[in-house]
């Protein structure tokens, strides 16, 4: 088994926020055209079965595996104890299927579906919030390390974990149960350089989404104060290849740090002006021109 392997998200082709991006494109199409690109797994999305055996019976005939799966948290409102009850289910239906990282998205008071510009996201305001809230997720790390996944936090836009300084904190106040789930994009449009973020927590990162931006539309996004629906639709995001970051830079740091698990394409973007397959297509064939020139040519098939 390569020790990087190329997967994407159905996002492409259905958006779980924005329902009506690809709202009608059944999962099965998203399923065959992966396949037929060359990817070897998917993440979850909302129109995959909520049931272990389900996910299973759904990828079977694709021959795709399972790469992880979001899940909403919302540690910063609840215990621990809530959490795990809660969290459980999700943790036991990616075991079940191979994957062994689970996406964390923290959702507790987060502006992300909502029509309300990103400026006004949430913040741990206090150190003291802070740590709370890091020793809570360590904690949470444990347990689903235990059932054989590890926590990939994902720092997203109108989330508490938003900004470098945000993945700063976190990284240095949590365990290292905890794992980084570093997104080239929303890395970008918190404010960061990629790269820079990448080099300083490249230790803790155990899952990846390669998602380009096109930073004159990010430039207008920051201007104009839009909301992250807003980012969406109007194109700030889209799949390697086709935005401004330099990924060959990115892979090169990943590598050099041993690095071994998914490459994951992600673009939050309209299917209707950016058709599904045609853009899926560029993203793998982006990553797989860029491990082959680094070596790694049978990461991908």
């Amino acid at each position: 088994m390569p020790a990087i392997r190329i997967g994407i998200n159905p996002i492409s082709w259905s958006n779980d926020d924005l329902p009506s991006l690809g709202g009608e494109t059944p999962l099965d199409t998203a399923l065959a055209e992966g396949k037929a690109i060359g990817y070897e797994g998917f993440e979850l999305n909302g129109k995959f079965p909520k049931d272990a055996q389900g996910v299973a019976e759904v990828l079977r005939p694709y021959e795709l595996a399972l790469v992880s799966g979001w899940y909403s948290g919302q540690l910063a409102r609840r215990s621990v104890a809530e959490e795990i009850e809660a969290i459980a289910a999700h943790v036991q239906l990616l075991a079940h299927n191979g994957a062994t990282v689970l996406v964390y998205g923290e959702v507790a008071d987060s502006i992300q579906g909502q029509p309300i510009a990103l400026v006004e996201r949430p913040r741990f305001h206090t150190e003291q919030a802070w740590q709370e809230y890091a020793d809570k997720l360590t904690e949470l790390a444990r347990f689903t390390l235990s059932q054989g996944v590890r926590l990939a936090y994902h720092h997203h836009m109108g989330a508490y974990v938003e900004s470098p300084q945000d993945i700063d904190q976190l990284m240095r106040r949590s365990g290292p149960e905890v794992g980084l789930l570093f997104d080239s994009g929303h890395c970008y449009m918190g404010g960061a350089e990629p790269l820079e973020v990448l080099r300083r927590h490249v230790g803790r990162v155990c899952h990846v989404h390669f998602k380009d931006v096109r930073k004159p539309v990010v430039q207008l996004a920051r201007n104009q104060l839009w909301s992250f629906p807003d980012c969406i639709v109007n194109g700030t995001f889209t799949v390697p290849g086709d935005g401004d970051l330099d990924f060959a830079a990115l892979l090169q740091v990943l590598l050099g740090a041993g690095y071994q698990g998914w490459l994951v394409v992600e673009a939050e973007q309209d299917p209707a002006v950016a058709p599904s397959e045609v853009y899926a297509r560029k993203g793998y064939d982006t990553l797989r021109a860029l491990l082959a020139s680094a070596g790694h040519g049978r990461a991908a098939r």
